[in-house]
């Protein structure tokens, strides 16, 4: 079996590779080792830069999110009991962000996939990768089969065989640990508020999203190692309402809870994002925590850079955007840890925080409520730095 591009994996970043390189004429072939539902129920970011955003519409697959995605203009930080809304579009000259969920991203990219892209195969399990010679292997359907490439991204993720397969000697890995968790609820009941709030409280952190106008996504901060069926429906309600209180009268919908989960906070990075004619994308080389909403659009402008390289050679015959791949998608990806890492230190409470730690925390939000400079800083890393 052979192909130009070998994608392993096949989540929005391998999907949406898949479909720019169709659009440019270059013939791909994606592994996904989980079924199809598997993947178009993978419930994982919901916040869409404007880049992204308009990524996708280059590609053809913006349709659906324009009809059903919600378009925000900012978001609100909430602390000492006050509130203090992010004007996007009047600090970054007009961009904002879509919510649409990473479910509804991929279901898009599947079905243009199959309907007019190259081979999409999924329960495919790439064992092993040669990276000299580009070549996977892979099991589908019971039988070994290796696909011969010119090249392979890796688009699986941070346990995947593709970054395993970088020899330890020739990369460098970065990472931090968090000493708390997200405990995430889906719940049944149309979002309190029309944007999403992020709220600083002496309990911990506390965040209310949405997945669409009918369904709330929210998120208490909780410790690390926690078991989500731990707590209790009222307990994570009467929680959120305490860390989201505020002084005017605001009040929080209560709603039917109808999936829990806990996600750990984690800061990591590996470099280079490339070894020899394998590229690593998204997940596979660097992961943020999700204060930022980073993770997603984070592999989008990988595959992006990685598609924009691989044009470029096709059509100068010149590599040099395929060699500078790795330093090229780093320099975004490190701003966006940075941005990641100063969302959540400002708004989590450390488990072992001091008073004095607890008013830097305040003086930080009351800096970015007062100073436009500060709150632009923040409207440009949440909204998307440049590809």
């Amino acid at each position: 079996m052979r192909t130009t591009v070998g994608i392993v994996g096949g989540g929005p970043a391998g999907l949406l590779l898949a479909r720019l390189l169709h659009r440019a004429g270059i013939d791909s072939v994606v592994l996904e080792s989980r079924d199809r539902t598997y993947v178009e129920r993978r419930q994982r970011a919901g916040i869409l830069e404007q880049g992204t955003a308009d990524v996708l519409r280059a590609a053809g697959a913006g349709a659906r999110m324009d009809r059903e995605g919600l378009r925000h203009d900012g978001i609100e930080l909430r602390f000492e009991r006050r509130r203090h809304r992010i004007d996007f579009p009047a600090l970054t000259g007009g961009r904002a962000v879509t919510v649409y969920a990473q479910t509804e991203v991929c279901k898009d990219l599947i079905a243009l996939q199959l309907a007019e892209g190259g081979p999409l195969l999924f329960e495919a399990e790439a064992l092993d990768i040669d990276a000299e010679r580009a070549r996977v292997r892979f099991r589908h359907g019971g039988v070994e089969s290796v696909l011969e490439c010119e090249y392979v991204v890796g688009c699986d993720g941070s346990w995947g065989v593709a970054r395993r397969t970088v020899p330890a000697g020739v990369s460098r890995v970065f990472e931090r640990g968090y000493p708390f968790a997200w405990l995430g609820v889906l719940a049944d009941v149309p979002p309190s508020h029309d944007e999403l709030v992020y709220a600083r409280h002496a309990r911990g952190f506390a965040l209310l999203s949405m997945r669409s106008p009918a369904v709330s996504r929210l998120y208490l901060q909780v410790p690390e190692g926690t078991d989500a069926e731990d707590w209790a429906d009222d307990a994570i309600w009467t929680e959120l309402e305490r860390r989201f209180a505020t002084d005017d009268g605001w009040r929080l919908a209560r709603g039917t809870i109808t999936q829990k989960s806990v996600t750990p906070m984690r800061s990591f990075v590996q470099e280079p994002m490339r070894h020899q004619r394998l590229f690593l994308a998204g997940d596979a080389a660097h992961i943020v925590p999700p204060t930022g909403a980073k993770g997603l659009n984070l592999a989008v402008g990988d595959v992006v850079t990685f598609a924009r390289a691989l044009v470029s050679e096709r059509e100068t015959g010149s590599p040099a955007l395929l060699n500078s791949y790795s330093a090229d998608c780093l320099r975004r990806v490190w701003q966006a840890e940075r941005f990641s890492y100063d969302m959540t230190t400002l708004l989590h409470r450390a488990p072992d925080a001091t008073a004095f730690e607890d008013r830097l925390q305040v003086a930080r939000l009351e800096r970015i409520g007062s100073s436009r400079a500060a709150a632009t800083d923040l409207a440009e890393g949440y909204t998307g730095f440049p590809w």
